[in-house]
């Protein structure tokens, strides 16, 4: 057995080093290593790797605020996969710019109305990033990832989707949806015998629908819009801000990719079947039609440029390529990503604050019945729906007290002088929060109470131009901005006059729940009734 044994011997140990020069020194450290034990060496290097884990969050850490040093490698991912409000606030609260390490990315946050604007702003140090897994989910070639020129000629393509012509176009569909959610509302009341439900998932399964409404149409059937809704969950819980980096099977990432691909899939299909519609010339009745229209309409204009002949042709305001049905889809889905969350978020504290104070609930009641003639199932057009100006400064307050959106991942693309004393590293994530600006008591005083005469009566809108970063700034602003905001205000001025509402209160009611945006911790406990006028 001794005769045929294998004998390993290390490499150093046996190495000749003939008539090379060698160091005092550096013959001691061959000589320790030709020696040392496997594990020896594997735990020398992980040390190494622990100093230098700990060296680089140091540097790029400089002068700001943070942990003095990072738990190796994985910094506080632990604490990450429960976020609670109170830990955000509380570093906010540590400075303009604080940071943490996870994983390989160093994370700054940016707290101030400044510092935030500044991040914003800067397209030349900083992109959207949303977080890692995002470019998996999503696509790495969707339109949300570009940058530069690239970006700003896609951004104009979809500018008309959200005009004030083309948003009329989407009310129909919406009191559409919002009619038949109210009466499931009743009848969840009734299924529970009269006792308290939490309706936060069922004003995000009445946001899907109305967003899939908005979105495609008719081209969507119920089951699939159902199915959206209970699977966005698995999205929205991918994408938290701190996650696995790769896509690990059974994990958040995983479920949430098998999701993302179910909802293209949905959307591709549709945007076949809009395509063939605008084709035969079928009157546009949501968002994914009136840009297929748009895209038909350009390539009529090069035909007929290219044929010598324009006459009675009106040119389009961009001429847009024929996309795919897998970038439409691809593009729509970003619609829903940016809508989803926030807008149920909003919804729900909407719901939930009109409950608790039925001193505003009442005057947006008076207002909604006031446009309609007394006549409360009557449709709204889009010039009876910016009339409500009571009831648009109760959604604008509403977005301030509660903002769905704390935060905006940002990459860092090259070293970033935000301050005249710390540069951001190139490849750093880069946090601005917008809760801080909304807080601001010279702007808002009393910030944490609600009050929509702000809006309404005061100099809210003015003073705090600034401030109100509730859909960002810079070239990455939202573009659903005024879709999201007369929605909300469709949605419970509707709710005001066909039902009746109240809030259970428990003692998690007020506290915060972080779920990609934001919500009570209990769920918002509510009971429904029809209104009996």
């Amino acid at each position: 057995m001794a005769s045929n044994a294998t004998s390993f011997t290390s490499p150093l140990a046996s190495a000749k080093l003939g008539t090379v020069a060698v160091p005092p020194q550096l013959e001691y450290v061959i000589d320790t290593i030709s020696k040392a034990s496997g594990w020896t060496i594997v735990f020398t290097i992980l040390a190494v790797l622990v100093a230098w884990d700990q060296i680089k969050y140091i540097l790029n850490k400089g002068s700001i605020v943070g942990p003095a040093w990072k738990i190796p490698f994985i910094g506080p991912f632990l604490e990450s996969l429960d976020p609670k409000f109170e830990e955000y606030y509380a570093k906010w609260l540590s400075g303009p710019l604080s940071c943490v390490s996870v994983f390989h990315k160093f994370v700054v946050i940016a707290s101030t109305r400044d510092m935030a604007r500044k991040v914003f702003n800067s397209p030349g140090y900083v992109k959207p990033c949303v977080v890692d897994v995002a470019h998996k989910l999503l696509g790495a070639d969707n339109w949300v990832f570009l940058d530069g020129p690239a970006h700003v000629e896609f951004r104009k393509g979809l500018n008309g989707l959200f005009t004030r012509r083309a948003l009329e176009i989407y009310l129909p569909g919406q009191e559409e949806v919002y009619n038949r959610y109210f009466k499931t509302f009743l009848e969840i009341t009734k299924n529970a015998g009269g006792k308290p439900v939490p309706f936060m998932p069922h004003f995000r399964e009445v946001i899907t629908a109305v967003s899939c409404r908005s979105f495609v149409g008719h081209y969507i059937s119920d089951e699939a819009v159902k199915k959206i809704a209970d699977d966005y969950y698995l999205i929205t819980a991918a994408l938290e801000l701190v996650n696995f980096p790769i896509i690990i099977p059974y994990t958040k990432t995983w479920y949430g990719k098998k999701a993302a691909d179910m909802v293209l899939a949905e959307f591709a299909k549709c945007a076949a079947k809009s395509k063939v519609r605008m084709a035969a010339g079928g009157e546009a009745t949501c968002i994914m039609d009136a840009w297929i229209k748009q895209m038909i309409d350009s390539k009529k204009w090069r035909e007929a440029v290219a044929a010598g002949n324009t006459e009675g042709l009106e040119k389009p305001t961009h001429l847009l390529r024929d996309f795919t049905d897998y970038e439409i889809s691809q593009t729509i889905f970003t619609f829903l990503f940016a809508s989803q969350d926030a807008t149920s978020s909003a919804a729900t504290w909407l719901f939930q604050t009109m409950a608790q104070r039925p001193d505003v609930l009442d005057r947006v009641r008076e207002e909604n019945l006031k446009v309609r003639n007394g006549d409360i199932h009557a449709p709204l057009n889009m010039e009876q729906l910016e009339s409500m100006t009571y009831t648009r400064a109760v959604v604008r307050e509403l977005l301030r007290y509660r903002p769905p959106v704390l935060m905006v991942p940002y990459l860092v693309k090259k070293p970033f002088p935000i301050t005249e004393d710390y540069t951001i590293p190139k490849g750093s994530m880069v946090v601005p929060t917008t809760y801080m600006a909304l807080r601001d008591p010279e702007v808002y005083p009393n910030p944490d109470y609600f009050d929509p005469e702000r809006y309404y009566s005061g100099d809210a809108e003015a003073k705090g131009a600034k401030n109100y970063l509730v859909f960002g700034v810079g070239p990455h602003y939202c573009l659903g901005q005024q879709y999201a905001q007369l929605n909300l205000a469709l949605f419970v001025g509707k709710a005001s006059l066909l039902l009746d509402w109240k809030h259970h209160p428990t003692p998690l009611s007020e506290e915060i729940k972080v779920f990609a945006t934001i919500f009570p911790k209990d769920d918002c406990p509510l009971t429904f009734e029809e209104r009996k006028w």
